[in-house]
C-alpha cells in the first residue's frame, strides 16, 4: 500500500480540485484523499493533496499564505467575475493609465473587506453559492475580511487590457474579487482571464508534480514523491516525549510537563508536532502545561 502522506500536485486546467483528489483515489488505491484548498477549474498550479491519515492535519494549514499570478482583463465583466462568465457588461479602457492601474493595486493592500463571488463554493446554509447561483436565487453574501500581504504588477498590455500580477494573501481570498474590485475603481470593469496559484505555506509550484506524470509512474517512484505531513506543519513547534510515555500519548492520554520537552516554539494556538523514540507520532495542544493529543498518526 502506497504510503501515508502529501503530494504536491499542479493541478490541471479544467479540473475540478476534487476531480484531481478523485482520480489520486483510485490510482492509489486509497479510500481517504483530500486537498488543502479549492482551486477553480480553469486555474492551474500548486494543489497539496492528503493521502490517508494525512487527511488528519489539513486543518492545520488554514493560515498559511496563498502566492498567485494571474491575469486580468479590462473592460469586461462577467456573473462569475472571470472570463468564463457571461459578459454583463462592456465599457471602453483606452483611457486608464499605468499610473492609475498601480494606485489602484498599491491601495488594495493590508486588511480588506471582500465580498465573495456567488459563483463559488462558499456555503450558504447548507448548499453551495454556485448551486443557489443556478438555480437563480438571489444569493446573499456577506463581506469578510481578508489580506494582502502584497501585490505586484508584472505586465500591463495597454492595447488588449490585460494586466499581469502577483498577490501574497490569507486564505479565503478569491483572485477573481481582486481582479472586479480593482475593475470598479478604474471606472472600466475587469474580469479574471487566467489564474495560476504559485505556493501555499510550505508547497511551491516549482516542487509541484504533474498529474498526468504522477499516473504513470510506478508505486516505488510515487512514494519518493510524497511528503511526510511533520515537514509541512511549518507553523506547528516540536515537542518530544519520554519514551515511556509514547503508548499513553497515542492511546489518548495526557502527558504532563516533566515528561516532554519543548525543542520549537509554536505559531499556531498551542498546538505542536508530537515525536517519541525520533518517530513523528501526531499534533498536541499544551493546556495549562499539560500536553494533550489531538491528531495521532501512527
Amino acid at each position: 500500500m502506497i504510503k501515508d502522506g502529501i503530494l504536491n500536485i499542479n493541478k490541471p486546467e479544467g479540473w475540478t480540485s476534487q476531480d484531481v483528489c478523485a482520480k489520486l483515489k483510485g490510482r492509489l488505491y486509497r479510500k481517504k484523499t483530500g486537498h488543502t484548498g479549492t482551486l477553480d477549474p480553469m486555474a492551474t498550479g500548486v494543489l497539496p493533496v492528503c493521502i490517508g491519515k494525512a487527511t488528519r492535519v489539513i486543518q492545520y494549514y488554514d493560515r498559511d499564505k496563498k502566492s498567485y499570478h494571474a491575469g486580468m482583463r479590462l473592460g469586461i465583466t462577467t456573473d462569475t467575475l472571470d472570463i468564463t462568465g457571461e459578459i454583463t457588461q462592456e465599457k471602453p479602457f483606452g483611457h486608464v493609465t499605468e499610473d492609475e492601474i498601480l494606485r489602484a493595486f498599491s491601495a488594495y493592500r493590508g486588511k480588506v473587506s471582500q465580498i465573495p463571488p456567488k459563483y463559488s463554493a462558499l456555503k450558504i446554509n447548507g448548499k453551495r453559492a454556485y448551486d443557489l447561483a443556478r438555480e437563480g436565487k438571489d444569493v446573499q453574501i456577506k463581506p469578510r475580511k481578508i489580506e494582502i500581504f502584497s501585490n505586484n504588477v508584472t505586465c500591463i498590455d495597454a492595447e488588449s487590457g490585460i494586466i499581469e500580477f502577483d498577490v501574497v494573501c490569507s486564505k479565503g481570498t478569491y483572485i477573481r474579487t481582486i481582479c472586479d474590485d480593482i475593475g470598479r475603481s478604474l471606472g472600466c470593469g475587469a474580469c479574471m482571464s487566467s489564474l495560476v496559484r504559485t505556493g501555499t505555506g510550505y508547497f511551491r509550484i516549482k516542487d509541484a508534480y504533474e498529474l498526468s506524470v504522477i499516473l504513470e509512474m510506478t508505486d516505488e517512484e510515487l512514494e519518493k514523491c510524497i511528503i511526510d505531513p511533520d515537514v509541512t506543519l511549518e507553523k506547528l513547534g516540536i515537542i518530544h516525549i519520554n519514551d515511556n510515555r509514547i503508548i499513553a500519548f497515542t492511546n489518548g492520554s495526557s502527558t504532563s510537563a516533566r515528561t516532554y520537552k519543548v525543542n520549537q516554539e509554536t505559531d499556531f494556538d498551542n498546538f505542536y508536532r508530537v515525536y517519541g523514540n525520533g518517530s513523528f507520532l501526531g499534533t498536541g495542544r499544551i493546556k495549562d502545561g499539560e500536553l494533550f493529543p489531538d491528531k495521532i498518526l501512527i
